[in-house]
């Protein structure tokens, strides 16, 4: 699951979470969380074909887990994009170790889309910034 190598080192980040069956959120800390969208590879199909999705998902977890981070979901389709991964991952130097042993195998290509969480945007709408758009 090649992860960005864009804002390396972010670190974990505070999040809402909800205990199951309580229906109340508590403050907890999360992992920053990343979308990973891939393609296989001629030599990537041929091991698609041979080891099946179940494979593939159990082959992405154990990476994931090995690099301290928890893989959340895996999803196949059809066109532009083989398969869509959702992964909490420990920082962004975590996440360039994982796309860069991915990618170096040859069988992906990868696009790793950082998530965002409504309460960081919350918190981001809330900043202000000098700017002065072009022209003005």
């Amino acid at each position: 699951m090649p992860l960005s190598l864009h804002a390396l080192d972010r670190p974990a980040r505070e999040v809402l979470t909800v205990p199951a069956r309580r229906g109340r959120a508590s403050k907890g800390v999360g992992m920053p969380k990343f979308m990973v969208q891939a393609s296989y590879t001629a030599e990537g199909t041929r091991g698609l074909l041979k080891d099946g999705g179940s494979g593939r998902r159990n082959a992405v977890e154990k990476l994931i887990k090995s690099a301290g981070g928890k893989l959340e979901s895996v999803y196949f389709a059809f066109g532009e994009d083989d398969v869509f991964v959702v992964a909490d991952v420990p920082d962004n130097t975590t996440a360039a170790a994982i796309s860069l042993t991915v990618c170096a195998s040859g069988a992906v290509r990868c696009r790793t889309v950082p998530l965002l969480t409504v309460e960081e945007i919350d918190v981001a709408t809330k900043k202000s910034l000098d700017y002065r758009k072009p022209g003005a």
